[in-house]
Formats: C-alpha cells, sequence, structure tokens
C-alpha cells in the first residue's frame, strides 16, 4: 500500500485504506473486576471463569488476580496470574438456537434449522459426549429438538440440546 506524501498522490486508484471495519471479537475489562462465572481470555482462548481468588499487594505494590477458568470449547482448565490494576480481554458471546433438522455424514454433521427458515450445515456432533449421547437419543426417538450453540472468537459449537415444546 502506497500512502500519499504530496497533494498529487491523493489519487483513489494509488490510496486505499485498510484495516478491519468489523467489529472486535473481545472487550477489555479490568482484572480486578472479573468475577466467577464472568468470561475472560485467558491464553488466547475464551474461558468459563471456575476460580478467582486475590493476593494483597506485595513490595512492588500490585495486587494480584489469580484466574482458572476452563475454555468454553475444549473444556480444557487454563489459569493467568494477572495484577488487578490490568486490563485483560473479555470474549463477545452469542448464544443462539436451533432446531435440528438432520443427523448427516455418520453421525458427525448437524443440519439446523435457523429462525429465519435458512439451514445451517457447518456445524459438527459437540465434543462433548454427554450432549453428544442427547442429541443422538432424541434425535432416534424422533423428538423435535432445539440446540443451543454458543460463539466466541470466531469459533462456535452446540452447548446444550433440549425438547422443543409443543
Amino acid at each position: 500500500m502506497k500512502f500519499p506524501t504530496t497533494a498529487a498522490d491523493h489519487s483513489a486508484e494509488e490510496y486505499v485504506a485498510g484495516g478491519d471495519a468489523g467489529a472486535s471479537k473481545t472487550y477489555p475489562i479490568q482484572a480486578g473486576a472479573l468475577k466467577k462465572s464472568m468470561h475472560c481470555v485467558i491464553k488466547g482462548r475464551p474461558c468459563k471463569i471456575i476460580e478467582y481468588t486475590t493476593s494483597k499487594t506485595g513490595k512492588h505494590g500490585h495486587a494480584k488476580a489469580h484466574i482458572v477458568g476452563i475454555d468454553v470449547f475444549t473444556n480444557k482448565k487454563l489459569e493467568e496470574l494477572c495484577p488487578t490494576s490490568h486490563n485483560m480481554d473479555a470474549p463477545k458471546m452469542t448464544r443462539t438456537e436451533y432446531t435440528l433438522l438432520d443427523i448427516t455424514d455418520k453421525g458427525e454433521q448437524l443440519s439446523l434449522l435457523t429462525y429465519e427458515g435458512d439451514v445451517r450445515e457447518d456445524l459438527a456432533m459437540p465434543k462433548d459426549a454427554d450432549v453428544s449421547k442427547l442429541i443422538k437419543a432424541g434425535w432416534t426417538a424422533g423428538k423435535e429438538l432445539i440446540l443451543t450453540v454458543i460463539g466466541a472468537m470466531d469459533e462456535e459449537a452446540v452447548s446444550s440440546c433440549k425438547e422443543a415444546a409443543k
């Protein structure tokens, strides 16, 4: 990209501003404002906080927050130690419900119906064995199922399953 240096260089063909016009996937939050069951980013992964403790100010003057979280997609435990006065990132979480239409590709791909009537076929069966069993059992029993999909930081996964109200 060539940046204009003089008034003559300001032609539309040469100067195109770059950058991301979309919204950020995270927002800043002070480490001291975090609480148990909130979400934060630990080691680049969106996590739900399961344990939060603070230490008193030491000889360097900062109280520290010890944060233990579970990755919302992989269920791995991650830890972070951060001064309470510093900012951390919190993921922008989304939660959407879809109706299950079909289970395809040897039981690994899901076909989902949105409220707008569109079909989504880009989500796989959840890695969580309990949720997968619920989906497969409900599907083989012929029940109409509603699946909850959580999303954060360009990832999505099915998090829960319930029977549709009749």
